[in-house]
Formats: structure tokens, sequence, C-alpha cells
């Protein structure tokens, strides 16, 4: 089996999602239609946008039950982070803090889908 290499969120507003990850992506999707958005990354993965009402086969769930995650190099870049997302709308629901794994914080889109940003810990052996 190949590794994979994109992600589809189920989203209600296909417009207001697709500006919510332009912005802070930095980029515009590469394709864009009323029912689905489609962002390329530098890293090659592909973060599509669906409408829910009009995924198939149909899908009840919600926001809230994956996290993308995005790592930094430092705490100063974990708090720019949280300060770019939080000026794009983005719901704090984990102010930053030092977990086993590293300083972080978890926010939500306008859909309810987690977005962690974190620093490493440095791993003694």
């Amino acid at each position: 089996m190949k590794e994979p290499s994109y992600i589809i969120l189920y989203v209600n507003d296909i417009p207001a999602s697709t500006a919510f990850y332009s912005d802070i992506l930095g980029k515009a999707p590469v394709e864009s239609s009323p029912g689905f958005s489609l962002f390329v990354l530098d890293s090659g993965w592909k973060l599509g946008l669906w409408a829910r009402q009009a995924v198939e086969p149909s899908a009840d769930i919600t926001g809230g039950g994956v996290e993308i995650g995005l790592t930094l190099d430092s705490r100063e870049e974990v708090a720019a982070t949280l300060e770019v997302l939080s000026a794009k709308q983005a719901k704090v629901i984990q102010e930053p803090t030092q977990m086993d794994f590293g300083y972080t914080f978890v926010v939500q889109d306008p859909d309810g889908h987690r977005i962690r940003a974190f620093c490493p810990s440095e791993i003694v052996i």
C-alpha cells in the first residue's frame, strides 16, 4: 500500500472554508467548485474541502474526530502561529501549554476540525 498523501475535510460552507484555509495556507486552491476545493501543499500533500451535503456515500460525522498537525521549530513560532490563526477567527480550544510531546495549542476551523500546532520536546536517549 502507498503512503497517504491526501486528506478531505467535510465542511458546511465551501466559500467560507476555502477562504479560511486560503488565508492560513497563504495560497489559493488549485481547484474550486460549488461543492469542492483542493489545495496542493508544498509538501506534496493535498487538502480537500468537500461540501458535507454532497459527500457520497453520505457521512454524518462532524469535525473534531482528527487533528491537522503543524510541527513548528520553536515556542516563538507556536505563539506566532496562534496569533495568525486567532486573527482568522479560529476558535482556541487549548491555550499554549507544555505537554509530554512538546509545547502546543489547538484551535478549531469554522466546521470544528481541530488544528494542533506544536514544537516537539527534546528527546533524550
